[in-house]
């Protein structure tokens, strides 16, 4: 190589590592004077979004990813909420079924889970479940209130919701205990209502209710800070 082309190369060199140590010491800088922002945004693009673990192996213990486990979702309903949506307690547990398995969790088919309950309408805890399906733990959810309108108006969607989410675990001989429970409220969207005019009935109760399931779904499978951002409006 020509020593002319030698020494271009070196400069070219020499100011590419001048200018990354500036670029490196200006974040710092700039971190300083405006918080982390600048930083958190470096770890971002280096190794993506923090995680957080789920609630339920936090609280427990338990880990629902674990070989061999399997879950039975199971939703319970009112009277007067199923008076106004009828298939509520099936359409949420379905949900949030799909949800889990999407994260690696083996579900109980919601179809079985649903079958058995129609023939048994006399049921009384969710171990029973558990134990005619096999399942390991069952995911109880009680709704205590659900609907898709903001209050006092018919004419502008808002999702909401309050669960009590709670876990039976289930042993060798049948029986089953709660070692689990949370309540959850959901709001959906977070800002601002939306004009029944602007989207369809159908198409808002699907964007609800995956919402709600996925809310539910994360206090059992891993999540990311900044998940809430597409959902605001």
């Amino acid at each position: 190589m020509h020593p002319v082309q030698e020494r271009t190369i070196e400069v070219q060199t020499s100011r590419g590592i001048r200018l990354a140590l500036g670029a490196v010491a200006a974040a710092f800088v700039l971190s300083a004077a405006a918080g982390c922002n600048y930083m958190i945004m470096a770890g971002y693009l280096l190794g993506g979004p923090p995680s957080i673990d789920p609630d339920f192996d936090r609280e427990t213990g338990h880990c629902m990813t674990d070989e061999g486990v399997t879950v039975a979702v199971v939703c319970y309903a009112p009277t007067e909420l199923r008076y106004d949506y009828s298939r509520i307690d099936r359409d949420l547990a379905r949900y949030v079924a799909s949800r889990m398995h999407l994260h690696q969790i083996k579900v109980v088919s919601p179809d079985q889970i649903a079958a058995w309950l129609d023939e048994h309408p006399k049921w009384e805890t969710p171990a029973e479940i558990g134990e005619a399906t096999g399942a390991s733990y069952v995911v109880y959810l009680e709704l205590a209130d659900y609907g898709l309108y903001e209050k006092n108006s018919v004419k502008l969607f808002r999702g909401r919701a309050e669960v009590l989410v709670s876990v039976w675990h289930m042993n060798e001989d049948g029986t089953g205990e709660a070692i689990y429970s949370r309540d959850l409220s959901s709001i959906y969207p977070l800002h601002m209502p939306r004009s029944t005019y602007e989207t369809k009935y159908t198409t808002f109760k699907r964007e609800f209710l995956e919402r709600l399931s996925e809310e539910i779904g994360r206090l059992f499978y891993e999540h990311y800070h900044g998940d809430d951002i597409p959902d605001a409006a």
